[in-house]
Order: structure tokens, then C-alpha cells, then sequence
């Protein structure tokens, strides 16, 4: 089955081959989250994960901005509520940068303008980040008197624990250049530059097997920051015995054996 915005209220998905462009679609208020948008880009990158022939997701913000981070206005109204509420809210939150990191299929942020608090938490959830030089980043939370805190594992993964006792607390602006000596941005692209530099990375996507990518997801996760004990040597023995069992491994030795392209590759 096929996913499609047309009921959405602040999103729009464009189909491109194999690969789906999610973009927030809230310009006016530079792509801030707020109840609705939670929401709907949760239930968008769940679905498009699930649906056959989705090869990438990429994630991108109409108007100026990738994403301002939280709607000050929903902020204050949930300050205000309940606390049984409050905490539902914020664990909504924590949701979607769980099911966006969580992905099986590869996930890009193309960052083309400020990627504030959340945004930057989005463009850290997200397997790979291509900015703009234009791009701007920050965990800008402490001078609102908050705390990066849904968006801390996604991003302290990406800029590493001692760069994030620097940005949690000071909240400066970092731009292209620094992001991606920090580790969160994988490539800076001028302006006019930047779909090509996805699309670069999409094409260099969809001619792996996607078993294999959602296997390598799962690699890293299980594996970073683990000692290399027995344990951890016996586990990637049995993951590449199952995999080289499977049938896309099958067709990927054979393909290249016979140097041609695989089936998945073919399909895209």
C-alpha cells in the first residue's frame, strides 16, 4: 500500500524513483513542531518504512528553514497543562525521533537552512545529514530555560559527549563547516548544489540490497561502544552466517560474479 499526505495538514511527500522526500510543510513558522506535526511525521516515516519499494527517506523543510525546533506557543501551552499531559506530550515527541532513528530503510536530513533544537535533533535521528552552507545548527533549548532532552541520545550519537557538555549549555549557532567537523553532518553542499549531493548519496543507497542495509543498522547499534569481547565476536559471526543464507545475498554474489546488476538494483 501506498503512503500518501493528501490528508495531512504539515507535510507533503514527493516520490522521486525508489526514494520518498518528506518535506515539513509549516514555512510560516519555520517548520516548528507542534501537536500536529508530531503527529503526522510519525505516522509518515512509520508507513514509508513499512511500504515495498521505499529505498530512502529523505526529510527537508519547505520555506527557510529545515526546522525552527518546538512552536513556542505549543511549548507554553504544555507547560500550563496537567502533568499526566505535559509527560503524554513529550513522550510523543520522543516518539518520533525513535522512529525515525529506528528505521529500517536509510534516512537522509537534507539541511538547507536553521536546524534548531528538535531540527537538529531530526537532522541526528536521521542516518546521514547533507546540509547547505547556508545551514545552521543548535541545541538552543538552554536559553528557553529547557534541555535538549528527546533529542540528547539522537544527537550526543552524532557530536560525540564531550562536544555536547559545549552545545547543551551554551547553545551556539554551528555552522555547516562545524557540524560536520563534529561528526553530525556527513557532506556540505552549496546551495544550489545540495539535491544533487543527495540524490549522490540516494543512487550510492539503492544499489545496496536493503536486507543488508536494515542489517547493518542493526550492526551498529548492537555493537557501538561495546568492548570487542566473545560475546561481541560470536554475535557478528552469527550475523554474517544468517546473512549470507538469505536470498539477497544469494543474488548480490551472483550478480557481481556475473557482473550484472542485482534485481533490487534494477528495480529503483
Amino acid at each position: 500500500m501506498t503512503y500518501q499526505s493528501t490528508t495531512c495538514k504539515t507535510l507533503n511527500i514527493e516520490r522521486r524513483g525508489a526514494s520518498a522526500w518528506v518535506w515539513m510543510n509549516r514555512p510560516e513558522v519555520h517548520n516548528a513542531f507542534d501537536e500536529t506535526l508530531i503527529a503526522e511525521l510519525t505516522d509518515a516515516v512509520g508507513a514509508l518504512d513499512d511500504e515495498e519499494g521505499v529505498r530512502t527517506i529523505v526529510l527537508a523543510g519547505v520555506g527557510n528553514s529545515f526546522s525552527a525546533g518546538a512552536d513556542l506557543n505549543w511549548m507554553k501551552r504544555q507547560g500550563t497543562a496537567p502533568l499526566d499531559e505535559n509527560l503524554a506530550d513529550a513522550r510523543r515527541l520522543a516518539a518520533l525521533f525513535r522512529v525515525i532513528s529506528g528505521c529500517a530503510t536509510p534516512t537522509i536530513a537534507r539541511v538547507h537552512g536553521a536546524a534548531l533544537g528538535g531540527g537538529m535533533g531530526l537532522a541526528s535521528a536521521c542516518d546521514i545529514c547533507v546540509a547547505s552552507t547556508k545551514a545552521q545548527f543548535a541545541t538552543s533549548e538552554a536559553r528557553l530555560g529547557l534541555i535538549p532532552a528527546t533529542i540528547g541520545p539522537y544527537v550526543i550519537r552524532a557530536i560525540g559527549e564531550r562536544q555536547a557538555y559545549r552545545y547543551f549549555q551554551t547553545a551556539e549557532r554551528i555552522t555547516a563547516e562545524r557540524a560536520r567537523e563534529i561528526g553530525l553532518v556527513h557532506e556540505v553542499a552549496a546551495p544550489d548544489d545540495l539535491d544533487a549531493c543527495v540524490q549522490g548519496i540516494v543512487d550510492a543507497l539503492v544499489a545496496g540490497g536493503p536486507l543488508a542495509q536494515a542489517a547493518a543498522k542493526d550492526l551498529i547499534r548492537a555493537i557501538a561502544n561495546r568492548p570487542v569481547d566473545e560475546a561481541v565476536i560470536e554475535d557478528t559471526a552469527r550475523r554474517i552466517a544468517e546473512l549470507r543464507a538469505t536470498p539477497e545475498a544469494a543474488e548480490g554474489l551472483s550478480a557481481f560474479i556475473e557482473k550484472r546488476r542485482p534485481g533490487w538494483a534494477q528495480a529503483t
